[in-house]
């Protein structure tokens, strides 16, 4: 069976292995140590960096935080199509690189375009040319991949039809990985500072407790893909990050900077994170199970109602979360490479440090979509503005017959006499 599986693997060609790339500053100070805990202390100084960075970013306010989403998107996708090219370059592939970035920035368009047009609507219609591209976004977008297809079927060549076919695949299923999931990200941003800061730290919490526990007090094995990972490192990362989250969201949710939907101001030309809190981020009293009283001695506790979705974060953050790093361990161990790339001394490249994050990113926004997002009464006026004078004539006395009818109507215009 050995023989079987070295001539199934034999067909994928071996990607060169990055060489050791800590700083010298790091291995002198460090070469006194064992290689485990030389990069325990690797790890350590580069995560407290990685920290202070995100910490950085945060202050610099929203529009940074977009344009980071847009790098880190640009250089996982990056990492990800140099280990293809890595993998078939021998062959001489036409057009493959020109092609895989010329995709990313089809997809960059379209993406993009819809979230300008959904969020910077009163700018868009100022603006004449921005309005044309609005209108016409979706069709401009698929003329633009449509391009990239016939590039593609164009440069086909006869002794290649096969690998050509695999890069295309390879290519957007990348795209569908690392593009698709950074604009819920940015969608996530949108709703509020507190949606994209919280499941982030729960992932960077989850990610540093596991690996603690894992260190110091692992010994049995979780997963054959990672061999490194353990069951003690697993559950000692789910509780950490449970209360790391629940506390983390109650010194957030008093602040309006992060709870509040991030809007653009058409006055001043600028993103505001300015509103009235939502219940979500209202102090109210909850009951304590029994339990829990006979321990605590506390009949009601105080809490944001944000904390207990904090605790669904958490818990996908740990549970699942992870099952992020072990596709992206099983991809890596397909082509024997250790890392994507060597861009962080001892955490790897970019995708490593966010193989979780995207899954946490979608989870977080068909979160938002099923259980806490309602009807959105500025974008229903956005789309009444755009209509013709008669529809909406017709919408206004539509609206007006059903206040009528449920006895709102009189209500306010007595008010007004």
């Amino acid at each position: 069976s050995a023989g079987l599986r070295q001539r199934a693997d034999s067909g994928v060609p071996e990607v060169p292995v990055p060489a050791d790339d800590t700083p010298e500053v790091l291995n002198k100070a460090l070469s006194g140590l064992s290689s485990r805990w030389k990069n325990w202390w690797v790890r350590g100084i580069l995560t407290l960096a990685m920290i202070s960075f995100f910490f950085f970013i945060i202050y610099l306010g929203p529009m940074v935080l977009m344009m980071i989403v847009l790098c880190v998107q640009i250089k996982c996708f990056q990492e990800i199509i140099t280990i293809g090219y890595s993998v078939y370059h021998s062959y001489h592939l036409p057009w493959f690189r020109t092609l895989s970035w010329y995709f990313l920035l089809c997809v960059n368009y379209f993406f993009y375009g819809e979230t300008v047009t959904d969020y910077f609507f009163t700018l868009v219609q100022r603006e004449e040319p921005l309005r044309i591209l609005s209108k016409y976004h979706r069709f401009i977008s698929f003329a633009l991949y449509l391009t990239g297809f016939c590039m593609f079927v164009l440069s086909l060549v006869k002794k290649h039809y096969r690998l050509q076919f695999y890069m295309f695949g390879w290519t957007h299923v990348t795209l569908l990985i690392v593009v698709t999931q950074s604009h819920l990200i940015i969608h996530n941003l949108f709703e509020g500072m507190i949606w994209f800061i919280v499941p982030i730290s729960c992932v960077i919490c989850n990610d540093i407790m596991a690996y603690m526990f894992g260190f110091f007090f692992g010994r049995t094995p979780l997963i054959k893909l990672s061999p490194k990972k353990t069951w003690e490192g697993f559950i000692g990362g789910f509780f950490s990050t449970i209360v790391f989250g629940i506390i983390l969201s109650y010194f957030m949710a008093g602040y309006r900077y992060f709870v509040c939907p991030v809007e653009f101001n058409n006055d001043s030309n600028s993103f505001q994170v300015d509103c009235e809190p939502s219940d979500l981020f209202q102090l109210q009293d909850y009951a304590l199970p029994s339990v829990l009283e006979s321990v605590t001695g506390w009949t009601t506790v105080r809490l944001y109602p944000f904390q207990i979705h904090s605790i669904a974060l958490s818990s996908f953050a740990s549970i699942v979360g992870p099952f992020g790093g072990f596709f992206a361990s099983g991809f890596k161990r397909a082509f024997k490479i250790k890392d994507f790339a060597n861009t962080i001394p001892g955490h790897g490249g970019i995708m490593d440090r966010f193989d979780c994050q995207y899954l946490m990113a979608t989870f977080v926004n068909v979160y938002i979509a099923s259980f806490i997002r309602g009807p959105n009464p500025s974008k229903v006026i956005q789309q009444l503005l755009a209509l013709r004078a008669d529809q909406q004539l017709h919408i206004f006395n539509s609206l007006k017959a059903h206040l009528v009818e449920k006895g709102l109507l009189p209500a306010l215009e007595e008010a007004a006499a």
